[in-house]
């Protein structure tokens, strides 16, 4: 009877013994999804390597003195992560919409220690906790953000679609990547960029746009913005030659210089670039398919300095007898100095017609005025109209660069088109980084 119980018990403990040896063949456990499975889409979306960020922005925040500097250096980004659990050497995810919603998932290392920098934003700022779905999920009230984290991912967002995007992170599974994020993350251009951003924004897409990339770095002095756009349909347009510009001074504080083939552009009437300009000049009844015919491709803007002009004025006098009676005078006024040079053809005349009877353009005393412009003075030539404030014409050289820059509260922002193919186009904008710690730092004016 004892052998029996003796035999029973070893069939027993061998029994439970394979079956947690077993279990693992018989029932596997699923992989933990990563964050790029986790993160939602947008009409933008992207990805930081935040300690490649502080390293490249290192010289640029200890050369001007930035005052928070010591706390964007690698060195304390990296002990930070490792205080409150973040995996910092891993990329952060982001997306944002157009109606400013966004969001970020960040991979944790331990996720025991989130409440320990909860709790260090509690210093600063007031929070509240609340479930969704059973998830607790803190929020920072006064900034309408919220957080919630699991074992390996903490998630940040700011929005009105709390539910549907936290359902999305929490259910996702391994591998479940969104085909837009594989689509951004199989892109060659700016791939070991710390800073990328993959556009899905329809405003974009509805110019053929199939791709579209940009990507962030710095220097000591300046910020670079990279763009990349790839069209689903070959561009009309290319870079030209070495052909006619104006060549700025010192006091211009406004510059746009293009050069380009346009022939086919301007028989290509539902091209995208051809309905952009449509778009932008059906404001003022701009006759943007006579400018096409007319236009060979070459235009320099230069604004910049002060230039003193005569203009007419009707002031209301009296006579001897209290009769009021108006009077024609002149006075000298200071306005901006202006030049505009566009090449043309034979077709310029009609062009200009139009802007005449249009009201665009209009002609007094031998001046010309193109809307609320001051007055100017015009030369034509067979291959090109210049249009200037200054008494004396600019000088025409020969350029085929394709810039633009503007001065604004003395800061310089410089833009280039860099290349441009059969459907690529890469473009750079260029501009001091003290620049952004001012409000509206873009303002053209």
């Amino acid at each position: 009877m004892l052998a029996r119980k003796g035999l029973f018990i070893i069939i027993l403990i061998s029994f439970i013994t394979s079956y947690f040896y077993f279990k693992p063949f018989f029932y596997k456990i699923p992989e933990e999804p990563s964050a790029i499975d986790r993160i939602p889409i947008g009409d933008f979306m992207g990805k930081i390597y935040l300690l490649d960020v502080a390293r490249e922005t290192n010289s640029f925040l200890y050369k001007n003195k930035i005052p928070f500097r010591d706390f964007l250096t690698y060195e304390f980004i990296l002990a930070q992560g490792k205080s409150y659990g973040l995996n910092i050497q891993k990329p952060i995810y982001f997306f944002a919409n157009e109606n400013g919603e966004w969001g970020s998932i960040l991979t944790l290392t331990d996720s025991s220690k989130i409440i320990l920098g909860i709790n260090r934003i509690k210093q600063d700022f007031t929070l509240s906790d609340t479930l969704v779905g059973g998830q607790k999920v803190i929020k920072v009230p006064n900034e309408n953000i919220y957080m919630t984290y699991g074992k390996y991912w903490l998630f940040v967002y700011h929005g009105k679609q709390l539910p549907k995007r936290m359902y999305h992170v929490i259910y996702s599974k391994r591998n479940d990547i969104h085909v837009l994020w594989k689509d951004f993350m199989n892109q060659k251009q700016f791939a070991n960029e710390s800073m990328s951003i993959y556009s899905n924004w329809s405003k974009i897409k509805e110019y053929n746009v199939q791709t579209a990339l940009f990507s962030f770095d710095s220097d000591t002095v300046q910020f670079h913005v990279k763009s990349y756009f790839k069209s689903k349909v070959a561009f009309n347009v290319s870079i030209k030659d070495s052909s006619i510009s104006l060549t700025p001074n010192n006091a211009t504080n406004k510059f746009f210089d293009m050069h380009l083939n346009v022939s086919k552009l301007r028989n290509n009437p539902m091209d995208p670039l051809v309905a952009l300009l449509n778009k932008i000049g059906r404001r003022i009844s701009f006759p943007i398919q006579d400018f096409l015919n007319a236009w060979e491709g070459d235009l320099t803007l230069l604004e910049g300095g002060k230039q003193k002009v005569k203009e007419s004025f009707i002031e209301t006098e009296y006579d001897e007898d209290f009769n009021s009676i108006e009077v024609k005078k002149e006075r000298e006024k200071e306005v901006p100095a202006y030049s505009v040079l566009i090449s043309m053809n034979s077709f310029r005349k009609k062009f200009i017609s139009n802007l005449f009877a249009k009201g665009i353009m209009r002609r007094e005393n031998n001046r010309f005025y193109i809307l609320t412009s001051p007055p100017l003075k015009i030369n034509q030539k067979p291959n090109y109209i210049l249009l200037h404030s200054s008494e004396h014409s600019p000088k025409i050289n020969l350029s085929s660069e394709n810039i633009a820059y503007w001065v604004s509260r003395n800061y310089r922002f410089n833009a280039k088109l860099d290349s441009l193919n059969s459907n690529e186009l890469f473009f750079s904008l260029h501009f001091p980084g003290m620049a952004i710690f001012r409000k509206n730092p873009f303002n053209f004016y």
